[in-house]
C-alpha cells in the first residue's frame, strides 16, 4: 500500500489544518520545528519556551510541549516526526505495534527513504533505510511496516543465520501469517542477508514446526543423534477441545509424545490446567510423555536424545528407523 506524507510536510491551507489542540492531542504533545513555524511560532518563541522550561528538545528539530518523562506514544511520534513525513515504524517497534512481540523499554525503530538525512539518535531512535519504503507500509496510524515485512526485517537484523531461521519460525508461529504470504514477501523483496536461512525457516514452518525450540529439537536431538523424525503439531481431543502436541512418534509405531515447553505462557493458570488435563489424557491412553525446555534442548541435547532413544527402544520401534549418530559430543 503506498504511503502518503503527513499533512505537516505539505503546503496545506490553514483552513484544512487541524487546530493546535487537536494536533497536540494526535501527536501526544510532540511537534516538529516545521509544524511550529506553520502554526506561527518563530525561533524566538521556541527558544523562549525552551528557556522557560515549558517545552523541551527531544530530537533534532523535534520538541515536546511539556516537561518530564515521555510516554511510549510520545516517543513514537517524536521518532516519526524526526524521520520526516515518509517515516514508518519498523523492526522491533513495528512488531510490538502488531502485538507479535512484547513491548520493552528501548529505542523506537523507524525506516526512512534511502535518501533521507536522518540518522540514529541514541538512546531514543534507531533509523533504518529502505528503497522499498512505499511498498512495505501498512495503512495504519501511526504508520508502520506490514507484518510480513516486519518479520523479514527482524530476521535479516539477527546476528547469525541460525538466529534468522529461528526468528522466521518463531514469529510465524505467533501470527496468522501464512508461509505463502511470507514467500511472496521474500520474492518481492529479496533480502540481502541470510536469504538461504530465511527460506530454510519457511520450509521448516511449512513442515509443521512452530517455534525455535522445535527447530533445535529436530536438528540437535533427532537429526544429529540419528533418531527418527517425529510428526509435528499432532491434534488430540481433550475435554472436547482439539489440542496440539509438539512431537509424536505414532507414525513410527510408538505411542510417544515429546512436549517442548519453551513459552512463558505455560506458567499461566489456564494453560497450566490445560496441560494437566492433557497429561492426564495421555496417561489414560497409555502414552509415554517426555517434556523438555529450552535449556534441556540447547545445553544438553545428548541427554535428551538418550532419553528419547530409551523410550523408543522400549517401544521396540527404534531399530528399523535408526540412523547414524553424527553428534560430535557423543563421539
Amino acid at each position: 500500500m503506498p504511503i502518503h506524507r503527513r499533512w505537516s510536510e505539505d503546503s496545506i491551507p490553514a483552513g484544512q489544518r487541524p487546530s493546535w489542540p487537536v494536533l497536540l492531542a494526535e501527536q501526544h504533545g510532540m511537534v516538529s520545528r516545521r509544524q511550529l513555524h506553520t502554526y506561527g511560532h518563530t525561533m524566538s518563541d521556541i527558544r523562549a519556551n525552551l528557556a522557560g522550561g515549558r517545552w523541551q528538545r527531544v530530537l533534532p528539530r523535534v520538541y515536546s510541549t511539556f516537561t518530564g518523562g515521555l510516554s511510549r506514544s510520545a516517543k513514537i511520534h517524536a521518532a516519526l516526526l524526526y524521520g520526516s513525513g515518509y517515516a514508518i515504524l519498523s523492526h522491533r517497534t513495528a512488531a510490538e505495534e502488531w502485538k507479535i512481540l512484547p513491548v520493552i523499554e528501548g529505542p523506537v525503530e523507524i525506516t526512512v527513504p534511502y535518501t533521507s538525512s536522518a540518522i540514529s539518535q541514541a538512546p531514543l531512535v534507531i533509523v533504518h533505510r529502505s528503497r522499498a519504503l512505499p511498498h512495505i507500509a501498512a495503512g495504519t496510524n501511526p504508520p508502520r511496516a506490514r507484518v510480513t515485512d516486519t518479520i523479514l526485517d527482524l530476521a535479516t537484523s539477527q546476528r547469525t543465520p541460525r538466529q534468522a531461521t529461528n526468528t522466521i519460525v518463531d514469529l510465524l508461529g505467533r501470527t496468522r501469517v501464512s508461509v505463502a504470504a511470507m514467500e511472496a514477501c521474500v520474492l518481492a523483496r529479496p533480502p540481502f542477508r541470510y536469504r538461504p536461512a530465511i527460506r530454510y525457516g519457511l520450509a521448516l514452518v511449512g513442515g509443521g514446526l512452530m517455534s525455535a525450540l522445535e527447530v533445535a529439537y529436530q536438528e540437535d536431538v533427532e537429526d544429529r543423534h540419528g533418531l527418527p523424525r517425529g510428526s509435528r503439531q499432532t491434534p488430540f481431543e481433550v475435554d472436547g477441545k482439539t489440542l496440539w502436541e509438539d512431537v509424536t512418534y505414532d507414525a513410527q509405531g510408538a505411542a510417544v509424545t515429546v512436549r517442548l515447553d519453551g513459552r512463558s505462557t505455560h506458567s499461566t493458570p489456564g494453560v497450566a490446567f490445560r496441560d494437566r488435563r492433557r497429561d492426564n489424557a495421555a496417561e489414560l491412553a497409555g502414552r509415554a510423555r517426555l517434556v523438555y525446555g529450552w535449556r534441556d534442548v540447547r545445553e544438553s541435547p545428548c541427554a535428551v536424545a538418550a532419553e528419547v532413544r530409551t523410550i523408543l527402544t522400549r517401544e521396540g520401534r527404534l531399530h528399523s528407523d535408526a540412523r547414524e549418530n553424527s553428534c560430535p559430543r557423543c563421539r
